[in-house]
């Protein structure tokens, strides 16, 4: 059994993708992940469209998260910037096939936030997240 309670009130709309409450005990520690867009081991943004780009940016949290003890069910927060939310939405079966081959079926607590641009120009997405830790 999970240690992480995800919490979806019947009287709210139904998620999809996403939890809206996170409950986890006070025990472990919390990761704090920074902001991973689709850069490449050598600094390059790799990935010509949203679909590439959230995968490799994806893995980036995930890589983070594994070096600070975390597993992908640790995560309990992510948010998505995203410089175009239009194209985000359109491309959101592809998007949750990702999270599901890359992180599994439990959805943390999530938003997405429509950007101008991120720190890169060619960078189309950047995800963080919080990750509960069980000691």
């Amino acid at each position: 059994m999970s240690r992480v309670e995800r919490v979806n009130p019947g009287h709210l709309s139904p998620p999809t993708g996403f939890s809206h409450a996170v409950r986890v005990p006070a025990t472990g520690h919390l990761v704090f992940l920074a902001g991973q867009t689709a850069l490449d081991g050598e600094g390059r943004i790799v990935g010509a469209g949203l679909v590439e780009q959230f995968e490799q940016a994806l893995a980036n949290l995930l890589a983070a998260a594994e070096a600070a003890g975390a597993r992908p069910a640790d995560l309990v927060r992510v948010t998505v910037y995203a410089v175009d939310v239009a194209d985000y939405r359109a491309h959101a079966p592809e998007l949750g096939r990702t999270w599901r081959r890359l992180v599994g079926a439990d959805y943390p607590a999530m938003a997405v936030v429509g950007v101008a641009r991120l720190w890169d120009e060619e960078a189309l997405v950047e995800l963080e997240g919080t990750a509960a830790v069980p000691d």
